[in-house]
């Protein structure tokens, strides 16, 4: 089946997330675009998904659990998971690695905590937006035990992407899948990085604002509705574009 997908929104939580953008808000306006499958995918935590799980069901929805990892270099990477379980547990070895930094709502933006009502039941203290220890070389290796898939995120853009703040993409990152902007200059980046060359690419929103989630457009396909189904997919390259 061929599914229409925007698998990189911020919630809330989020500290750069807009207020409305709460799980109930992003699940309503992903069914109003026409889209199959939805993730909420915040900046170094997964405490939305399976509130973003309950919500999407609302809608018929499919809601995959996702994370955006920054990692040492403060490169972002799309986590995308087969399960709440797996996400969760990831969840937790990245809080191991996070610095104890406090957020400062007043400058970065609060991060709110929803319940399954859309109501606050509190706010993350640690800022979520700094880098991790977690090394780009060694975040696809480590999301094997949860069987997920890590995806170095808009890595045409010109901040916090592998290109911009690395300048190259190597075989030894472990890579198979990228994102790419609506905008991306497709010929340019695959003369450029051979280690991406061949293989499939996502394009995503990055949305922070209910304005900014995509419409039906981008598509994948697969035979199996589910979260599992739908990160299997991408791996495979199901229905996408190849650089």
């Amino acid at each position: 089946m061929k599914l229409f997908y925007d698998l990189h929104i911020h919630s809330c939580l989020s500290p750069c997330g807009d207020r409305e953008m709460t799980p109930g808000n992003i699940a309503g306006m992903a069914h109003l675009a026409g889209l199959n499958v939805a993730a909420i995918s915040d900046h170094n935590t997964t405490r939305h998904c399976r509130v973003f799980s309950a919500w999407a069901a609302r809608y018929d929805l499919l809601a995959v659990p996702a994370m955006e990892l920054n990692t040492r270099e403060e490169v972002h990477i799309l986590c995308l998971f087969p399960g709440l379980e797996a996400a969760e547990d990831f969840d937790a070895y990245v809080r191991t690695k996070l610095p104890d930094i406090k957020n400062r709502p007043d400058f970065f933006g609060p991060q709110l905590i929803l319940d399954d009502q859309d109501r606050v039941i509190g706010q993350e203290d640690r800022l979520l937006t700094v880098g991790t220890e977690i090394s780009i070389y060694e975040i696809s290796s480590l999301m094997k035990p949860y069987e997920g898939l890590a995806i170095p995120a808009h890595i045409d853009r010109d901040s916090n992407s592998v290109l911009a703040n690395l300048g190259f993409v190597t075989t030894d990152m472990g890579f198979t899948v990228s994102e790419i902007t609506r905008r991306g200059d497709l010929p340019a980046i695959r003369a450029e990085n051979a280690a991406l060359r061949g293989k499939p690419y996502v394009t995503n929103s990055d949305a922070h604002y209910l304005g900014d989630i995509f419409d039906a457009e981008f598509t994948l396909e697969t035979e199996d509705w589910s979260s599992r189904g739908v990160v299997d997919a991408i791996r495979k390259g199901n229905g996408l574009g190849r650089l």
